[in-house]
């Protein structure tokens, strides 16, 4: 018989029962329902925003105009997103998971109020921002509260709860947004989920119960703004230059931002109490190092699809947005099923899921080199869910072995820092992306043979930053990385 679920860590009992059987009851009992619930429903909140924005965002710009900023809804959020994943660590640290989390809940409704109620496209870019503040927060607290509120070995089983989320807003997200277009109109569906988020900053307050946790040493002094700034600097140049690709402006703004970030890193090694992420953050010699890199490079090499993908499968194949997006899907799909169907696993299999699913990812990438000029749709969307899969048999337990191997006054910082890296990820990927589609020749309105070299050229050009990814992770599993457990 499975040992009762304790409300705090113990760590002799924590690595005999490493390698047991872990059931859902487990999980789903009433000692962890209530902080499962909670990081499903923070990370429901972000993952399901981006699909819905989208599917509404015809309407919205019919309503407000401001059509040649479209492209900046998607980029201010994610720039919040990074912003306020990288100040999560600290803001645990400082105040624990409860207030930083209804505070991400209020700003991430206030941002939907605005954006509702918003009769210019300038008002609204600001409540996108907000949002992404909002939902990029709770996304990494939600991390931080699987790592800090759960015992390591029931770890596998949140993170196939929260995948579960991720599948659904596939699916769920655009259908919510049509709704409120068809149905009622745009504006209902931000306030919609600014009802939600309400809610879950009054649940957060009044409602939960939250199990003790085994928390580092609470930090002292203020956010470090200073940094977060040059953060912000950083990113926002980096990905300004993949939007508009030109000379001499694209390696100017590539340098700066570069530079920006550079110093942005080398501030964060000179601090102590307030850094923002984990000690060696992006060293290949260190396990949590490696693992940061893997996840950098392997959201940055998968990025040509959801950037260019369903453009370029309208361009060459002829299929429909909605065709094109369901392809898309098929990542999210993909990953829900692996990631339930590995869940159970032990601690002792973790590099072998690890390694699997780096090479499924890896192969995806490849794959699409060939899938998406030649088609047909069906090997598209085949290579899709082999994304999906390969992160999903991974993704769990990159995050639980990154945090075995971790320095305990780091797990806060890791488990905050690794879903923001990957959305750091994603900027640089759709940066280099929109390079290479340039230098390719890329034009919406292009022939198909264009669009066939764009598509090769584009993930030809994600295949060495995948095997980048491979390395890192090769780094991340072999046994000299491994650390007495804690």
């Amino acid at each position: 018989m499975q040992p009762k679920p304790k409300a705090h860590w113990d760590p002799d009992m924590e690595d005999h029962l490493g390698t047991a059987h872990v059931g859902w009851f487990e999980v789903v009992n009433r000692t962890y329902a209530g902080p499962l619930v909670l990081v499903c429903l923070g990370v429901w909140l972000h993952a399901a925003d981006g699909l819905i924005v989208a599917t509404m965002m015809p309407e919205i710009v019919k309503a407000i105009g401001g059509d040649p900023y479209v492209a900046w809804s998607v980029l201010l959020y994610e720039l919040g997103s990074i912003i306020a994943g990288a100040a999560s660590a600290f803001a645990v640290l400082r105040w624990g998971v409860r207030k930083p989390m209804m505070a991400a809940a209020i700003l991430f409704a206030l941002g939907c109020l605005i954006s509702a109620a918003a009769p210019l496209m300038a008002v609204f870019l600001a409540g996108r921002f907000l949002q992404g503040v909002g939902g990029g927060g709770l996304t990494a607290l939600s991390f931080i509260a699987a790592a800090v509120l759960f015992p390591s070995r029931l770890s596998a089983r949140v993170m196939a709860a929260i995948s579960v989320l991720w599948g659904a807003s596939a699916f769920l997200g655009p259908l919510i947004g049509g709704f409120f277009v068809q149905q009622s109109s745009w504006r209902m569906g931000f306030l919609f989920f600014a009802a939600q988020a309400i809610f879950l900053a009054g649940w957060i307050l009044f409602g939960i119960r939250l199990p003790k946790s085994p928390m580092s040493k609470p930090v002292r002094g203020v956010l470090p703004f200073g940094r977060l700034l040059l953060l912000l600097l950083g990113v926002l140049l980096i990905a300004c230059s993949g939007s508009v690709v030109s000379l001499p402006r694209t390696p100017i703004l590539l340098l700066i931002g570069g530079g920006v970030l550079s110093v942005f890193l080398w501030l964060e090694a000179q601090s102590t109490e307030t850094r923002l992420l984990p000690k060696q953050p992006f060293n290949l010699r260190s396990p949590v190092g490696s693992a940061m890199v893997m996840n950098l490079a392997m959201s940055m090499a998968t990025m040509g699809l959801s950037t260019y993908g369903p453009l370029l499968m309208i361009a060459i194949h002829g299929t429909t947005a909605i065709a094109a997006g369901y392809v898309l899907a098929a990542v999210a799909l993909g990953w829900t099923f692996s990631a339930i169907l590995v869940s159970g696993a032990p601690e002792t299999h973790d590099p072998y899921y690890i390694a699997g699913g780096m090479v499924l990812v890896f192969a995806s990438v490849g794959g699409m080199i060939f899938s998406v000029p030649n088609g047909p749709i069906g090997l598209i969307a085949g290579f899709a869910a082999i994304e999906g899969i390969g992160f999903g048999a991974a993704w769990t337990f990159v995050i639980r072995r990154a945090r075995r191997l971790a320095n305990p006054e780091d797990v806060e910082r890791l488990s905050g820092a690794l879903p923001t890296v990957g959305r750091f990820g994603y900027a640089l990927g759709a940066a280099m992306n929109g390079i290479l589609a340039n230098a390719a020749g890329f034009s919406a309105g292009g022939s198909a043979e264009q669009a066939r070299a764009v598509a090769r050229t584009i993930f030809t050009g994600s295949l060495p930053v995948a095997l980048l990814g491979l390395f890192a992770m090769a780094c991340f599993i072999l046994p000299g990385s491994v650390s007495k457990p804690r």
